[in-house]
């Protein structure tokens, strides 16, 4: 007996925030990621508290990695009733642990601030969720090995590959049984990482799918090449400490992080920096840090090596893990060179505020930019040299260099995208272009069509379609 297969897509559609993509098979419900929307306060808000749709009525959830802006409003979906299997790898299940509590500490912040500046009479101001809706989402985590097998629903199986963007990222393969016909195979590409990134093997290859859902973060640009990147960050740190300034550096508390801890410690194990303090300011980075030790299966080959030759490529023993509220303080009041690594990696939230706060008229100093910055950002508005800015409600004129290492980037680029489809034979049926500005989106939908592929839809928010069909033309 035939089944419908639909897909609405309720986030990351034109825009790279709140990844959230709904199966309908038959009567099984199940959603692609439950990603925090980041932007304006208020839409934001909206997006993010009101559902689209009853989460009682879901089946199961399937987590592609453990950045924010795909499972961070989990707990939303937890609090408004779903009580099914949330299904990711062993490594982005540990990731949430932190991430999620974090977050869940952010809400109740931010809501007791707001709440203290409301006027009176005004409606009091919630947190998204708290920690009792986190431990609950924990709870139902069911974390599984990359490629295993296992049964999503009856009739849905599904096998996480690796995915090459994050410690536990994964592409998901979906195997549907919607007839009396072939099984049907659907790809979710999660975040796409790069080929030759530090510490993490190289993202896994699909041999073909009829139907593929693919990011476009870097749908229109291609990255600087990676090989070589550690010596420019080298020079950047170079000439700033020359001045007498700080390296301020905001980053993803995954992946980024650990990344220029990596890369930092190689420059200083080969003499090639000076002898100067780095911190790294997030106590969830000093933990996620922790949690990338403890899963070396997802490790590539040279960073074996460094393993094996007894060195620590997060270099523990020559950072500065920062824990402590005070220590942070201090960092601002001392005049030394030094590279201070903080989070958000979009300077949204976090000690990164104030460091930028207490550092960005220092024209010794530089602002090191190392990562994609969502627009309405304050990460956005200092890539684009704007000046001034408004941090934690004060203005700031910008005289600190501001520099940007986009080789950094863990997202596929336009380049990295085309060959992941192109290298599947056949080519997929259908592809539908997610987790994208606009622009980039489109560009590389008009690049796909080029290369042969004639059914590729860049869907709107809200956009319901059905998985195996024809795409409507793009307006």
């Amino acid at each position: 007996m035939k089944q419908d297969a639909n897909i609405t897509f309720w986030g990351a559609a034109r825009t790279v925030t709140g990844s959230r993509h709904l199966l309908e098979i038959g009567n099984r419900r199940i959603l692609l990621d439950c990603g925090m929307f980041q932007g304006r306060r208020a839409e934001s808000t909206a997006k993010n508290k009101e559902l689209p749709f009853d989460p009682s009525e879901l089946d199961a959830v399937i987590l592609s990695h453990a950045h924010i802006d795909h499972s961070g409003n989990l707990p939303t979906l937890i609090r408004h009733g779903f009580k099914g299997p949330i299904y990711t790898t062993k490594a982005t299940a540990d990731l949430l642990k932190v991430m999620l509590s974090d977050s869940a500490h952010i809400q109740e912040r931010d809501a007791y601030w707001l709440n203290k500046r409301l006027k009176r009479g005004a409606q009091p101001v919630e947190p998204l969720y708290n920690m009792e809706d986190v431990e609950r989402t924990l709870e139902l985590l069911a974390p599984q090995r990359y490629r295993d097998d296992f049964e999503v629903v009856p009739g849905l199986t599904c096998r996480l590959l690796d995915a090459g963007h994050i410690l536990g990222s994964a592409i998901v393969s979906l195997e549907l049984e919607v007839g009396e016909d072939e099984p049907r195979r659907v790809v979710f590409s999660g975040d796409l990482g790069r080929d030759h990134l530090p510490i993490l093997r190289d993202p896994e290859r699909v041999p073909t799918t009829d139907v593929l859902i693919m990011e476009s973060t870097y749908g229109d640009r291609f990255h600087e090449d990676i090989r070589g990147v550690e010596e420019r960050l080298g020079a950047i740190v170079k000439r700033t400490v020359e001045r007498g300034g700080k390296v301020i550096i905001p980053s993803f508390s995954v992946g980024r992080s650990q990344e220029l801890v990596y890369e930092l410690h190689e420059l200083m194990v080969a003499g090639e920096l000076p002898d100067i303090p780095i911190y790294i300011d997030s106590p969830m980075t000093v933990k996620v840090s922790h949690i990338f030790s403890e899963h070396q299966e997802c490790f590539d080959e040279e960073t074996w090596e460094i393993i094996k030759s007894g060195e620590d490529p997060f270099g523990f023993d020559r950072m500065h893990y920062i824990k402590d509220v005070e220590e942070s303080k201090a960092l601002n009041s001392s005049d030394a060179p030094c590279v201070i690594i903080s989070a958000s990696g979009m300077a949204e939230a976090g000690r990164i505020l104030h460091h930028l706060k207490n550092n960005i008229e220092d024209p010794r100093n530089t602002v090191l930019i190392v990562g994609f910055q969502a627009a309405h950002t304050l990460g956005r508005r200092l890539e684009e040299k704007r000046s001034p800015i408004r941090i934690l409600g004060s203005e700031y004129e910008v005289r600190a260099e501001v520099t940007s290492l986009h080789a950094y980037s863990a997202h596929a680029d336009k380049m990295d995208l085309l060959d992941f489809v192109t290298g599947m034979k056949p080519l997929p049926s259908r592809v539908f272009l997610v987790h994208g500005e606009e622009r980039q989106s489109l560009l590389l939908a008009e690049s796909l069509r080029g290369k042969g592929l004639a059914d590729v839809h860049v869907p709107e928010y809200g956009e319901r379609l059905p998985l195996f069909g024809s795409a409507p033309e793009e307006g």
